[in-house]
């Protein structure tokens, strides 16, 4: 976990014509579609990732980041994702799926990977609930109440932020002005005015140099698998030489006994 000399520091000196964004959570949750429908056009693509992807738009007058993190399995993709919209976001998105159950399971995994950033990161968390024509005729606020203890956690841990999306319909931008005019509340709620965290370089050079690391070691065993396969598929000549010699004097051979010890050989 980063600590909060790392993220908790607050600035108020950007303007508010730029607009810093992290998606999180889990596979197939829909995040690709949610920053597609940010920047209002087919930036990410539906694919599998190992490491975060940036993208940048205009969208009323706004200048966007937005950025994608390959989900809960890549703890130090996710980390580093703040280091693609220097010097910080100014708010994370938790991608959450309506037509899917929220269970304990993806609870402890939202908590656990978003303190990875910082115990701060629910100050500036929006919860995203995607897939929302799923919902039907029920409302966003019984279907919390119902889905159980989980969910209603995490509602409570964002403070109620909650905004949902409607997969099926992109409409005229009205679900994406909401969403910004929601961002814009926790911008500037409690301070002067827009802030982000900031990650120091010390930091942020620290954790490159492990992930490097971590990669040529996982390289280096992929090489060593590789060569040890090659060499398990290489003919082995002096045993089919073997062989065939046993065979023919097995042939010659009319002493059970001695048969019993070349078949042994032979088939071993």
């Amino acid at each position: 976990q980063l600590n909060s000399s790392v993220l908790g520091n607050i600035h108020t000196q950007i303007t508010t014509s730029q607009l810093q964004i992290v998606l999180l959570g889990g596979r197939n949750c829909g995040k690709n579609f949610l920053g597609n429908l940010i920047l209002g056009k087919e930036e990410f693509v539906t694919k599998e990732r190992t490491s975060s992807s940036r993208r940048l738009g205009v969208v009323s007058g706004l200048w966007l980041t937005v950025v994608d993190t390959p989900g809960w399995w890549c703890d130090s993709s996710m980390v580093l994702s703040l280091s693609l919209c220097p010097p910080g976001p100014h708010v994370f998105l938790l991608a959450i799926r309506l037509d899917r159950a929220f269970t304990e399971t993806y609870r402890r995994a939202a908590q656990e990977h978003l303190e990875l950033i910082s115990e701060w990161i629910w100050a500036r968390t929006i919860l995203l609930f995607t897939f929302g024509d799923w919902l039907g005729d029920t409302t966003t606020e019984k279907l919390i109440e119902s889905e159980g203890e989980p969910l209603r956690w995490l509602v409570e841990k964002c403070s109620n932020r909650y905004h949902v999306l409607n997969n099926k319909t992109k409409g005229d931008g009205f679900q994406v002005r909401e969403l910004i005019r929601k961002i814009e509340e926790v911008m500037t709620c409690g301070c002067d005015g827009s802030w982000h965290y900031e990650i120091e370089r010390r930091e942020l050079e620290e954790m490159k140099r492990w992930m490097k690391e971590e990669g040529e070691r996982a390289t280096d065993r992929l090489r060593r698998k590789e060569k040890q396969r090659l060499e398990a598929k290489k003919p082995n000549h002096s045993r089919h030489y073997m062989k065939d010699f046993l065979l023919k004097w097995r042939t010659k051979c009319s002493l059970p006994a001695l048969s019993a010890v070349f078949d042994s050989v032979f088939w071993n």
